[in-house]
């Protein structure tokens, strides 16, 4: 029996929730959404194997009665990468309850109206899907406060502080789901690209442009040790390995800023105001 079954399922959800402490719920975007961001010709990857949320979300877990429809972005330019900051001593076959666990700490003790990360990858590089609204598409989601637009979330299940081995199937998976996202838009994994901050409680006050790595550490966007510094020491592989599987060589194409004189605030939906019924 893991450290995490010993605790009560009440308690284990809260320490499942820790890392999630900054994150900001959805925010508004355009009625309706928008479709996938249509892949270009060159340097794209292939969307890796994920299995659904049926696949760790119980019968008898249903989402919060007022939960809204999914929200949606455009496309996906970043990625930031977390630790859900739980026991790392689980088998893979437990991993759908360690992801319901941190379903119940989000949606019930925080009232968020959803998982905030839109991927988790386990100890054995399997990939679920998180957030609803389809794997395809640009789901906004709930994981690091100020820059949930046009990012996407991925949760490493354990926690990965100073000194803890990092699986190497983990980052490869990591690394697959980057390469595929980020293809859909162009981006190389290696880049630096440009978002605006939607919260004050973030790096960076609200409205403000931030350079940031295109496959980042929850720590970039927001004040917090997650991922963990050694998850956060495998970020230049993850941006190697996805580059590779993209098929890019050499060093990064810098192309993702917007042009001189102008922000991407606004591309973003026209209210984008946090929803503070589900979080903040």
């Amino acid at each position: 029996m893991t450290a995490l079954r010993a605790l009560p399922g009440v308690t284990a959800a809260v320490v499942l929730a820790l890392c999630a402490s900054g994150v900001e719920d959805v925010v508004a975007s355009r009625a309706g959404g928008s479709a996938a961001h249509r892949p270009s010709a060159a340097h794209t990857a292939p969307r890796p194997a994920i299995l659904p949320r049926s696949a760790w979300l119980e019968a008898g877990s249903t989402a919060p009665a007022r939960q809204p429809p999914a929200r949606y972005d455009d496309k996906v330019v970043a990625v930031f990468v977390h630790h859900t900051d739980s026991p790392n001593a689980y088998d893979c076959a437990e991993t759908p309850r360690i992801i319901r666990d941190l379903y119940t700490g989000q949606t019930g003790a925080r009232q968020w109206d959803d998982i905030g990360y839109n991927f988790l990858v386990d100890r054995c590089g399997t990939v679920y899907e998180g957030r609803a609204g389809g794997v395809t598409r640009a789901v906004t989601g709930a994981h690091t406060q100020g820059f949930n637009h046009r990012t996407v979330g991925i949760a490493a299940v354990g926690t990965f502080t100073a000194g803890v081995e990092v699986p190497r199937v983990m980052t490869d998976a990591i690394a697959a789901v980057a390469a595929w996202k980020l293809g859909l838009s162009g981006t190389d994994p290696r880049a630096r690209v440009r978002l605006v901050s939607s919260n004050s409680g973030s790096r960076y006050a609200a409205g403000t442009p931030a350079v940031l790595p295109a496959v980042a550490g929850h720590n970039d966007g927001y004040m917090t040790s997650c991922p963990g510094a050694a998850l956060s020491a495998r970020l230049p592989e993850i941006r190697a390995a996805a580059a590779r599987l993209q098929g890019r060589p050499g060093e990064p194409q810098q192309g993702h800023s917007p042009p001189a004189g102008r922000t991407e605030a606004a591309a973003l939906p026209s209210d984008h105001r946090a929803d503070l019924r589900w979080g903040s």
